[in-house]
């Protein structure tokens, strides 16, 4: 997986864009900020994800509530479930990858843990003790699966993603210059 991405160049972007990394890696922030430049809507995965009450979909759930969102012409989708990753490549045109050092993950992961999202599923009591947990072991989890979940994503990206126009954002930099350089094809 290259990143078919120099600086100086305009960057095409389709209507159908998958943001894809591991946990912490700003996937929510380049996906609004990729928004802002497109005008396409942005589907936050997490946000979906959850059932009434905190409750985990099953898998076949999990599934049809992605089929469902994504069933428009143009989006941004946001999210690293790797387990449903095959189905968003299928219907996408377009893949970001912010493949940044697992260190800035998990530190961003750890800060996460003091702010509460904007937005929490329906019917959620969570706490801003159980954010600073929750973020806490993910920063670990993040550490754990530094090498593995990367390389699970690549070999999903390798047998589902021939169609995709691929960008692989590895730094801040990066991602600052893929936004500032992006030229859009076919926008709503």
């Amino acid at each position: 997986m290259t990143a078919p991405h120099a600086q100086g160049l305009a960057m095409p972007v389709g209507r159908r864009v998958v943001v894809t990394g591991i946990a912490g890696s700003g996937k929510s922030t380049f996906a609004v900020a990729l928004a802002r430049k497109t005008g396409l809507p942005v589907i936050h995965l997490d946000l979906h994800f959850w059932k009434p009450g905190w409750v985990e979909p099953s898998e076949d759930e999990w599934r049809a509530v992605q089929q469902h969102v994504l069933a428009g012409d143009a989006w941004i989708a946001d999210g690293n479930y790797s387990e449903t990753l095959a189905l968003r490549l299928k219907g996408a045109d377009t893949l970001v990858v912010l493949d940044m050092p697992w260190w800035l993950c998990a530190g961003r992961s750890l800060l996460r843990g003091f702010r509460m999202p904007d937005e929490l599923p329906e019917g959620s009591t969570y706490t801003r003790w159980q954010r600073l947990r929750d973020e806490s072991r993910l920063a670990v989890l993040i550490w754990r699966n530094r090498h593995s979940a990367p390389e699970s994503e690549r070999q999903i990206i390798a047998e589902h993603g021939e169609q995709l126009a691929v960008h692989v954002l590895t730094s801040k930099r990066s991602v600052k210059e893929f936004l500032d350089h992006l030229m859009t094809t076919g926008q709503v």
